[in-house]
């Protein structure tokens, strides 16, 4: 009864210790972040953010990527919506389909969106959409 005693007391530390990230874990996920943040800067690079948008039309087509948690529509070479998203969809950045259901043709603040594996067409992920800022060339 003992033994069982103390496993059950160790049983937390040991879940708890298989949780955290070590020193070298926590240093390739601020390269990986601060790469993304690049490549994001890169592409937004000489556009001037608007007034955040709670809804954009999904028509005419937009072409699609993701950084991170971040989700940008090119509508043109003039403008295109930011948004960061509350989930899951990193998996765009892989080349994962982003696949959205909306009946209004509009992409809205809160919309929830899905990822699939293009090869398998497995479901990879979920996020729901934020705010669409627009960045537009001054």
């Amino acid at each position: 009864m003992r033994m069982r005693t103390l496993s059950l007391l160790i049983l937390p530390a040991v879940m708890l210790g298989a949780c955290t990230q070590t020193q070298a874990e926590v240093e390739r996920a601020q390269v990986r972040e601060a790469g993304v943040q690049e490549k994001l800067a890169k592409e937004l690079a000489g556009l001037v953010p608007g007034k955040p948008e709670s809804c954009i039309s999904q028509f005419p087509q937009k072409q699609s990527s993701g950084y991170g948690a971040t989700i940008l529509y090119r509508v043109n070479r003039g403008l295109v919506y930011r948004s960061d998203t509350m989930g899951g969809c990193e998996g765009i950045a892989r080349g994962d389909i982003l696949v959205t259901r909306t009946p209004s043709g509009q992409l809205c603040r809160g919309d929830i969106a899905q990822t699939f594996d293009q090869t398998s067409r497995f479901p990879t992920g979920s996020c729901s959409f934020g705010d669409f800022v627009p960045y537009r060339k001054p």
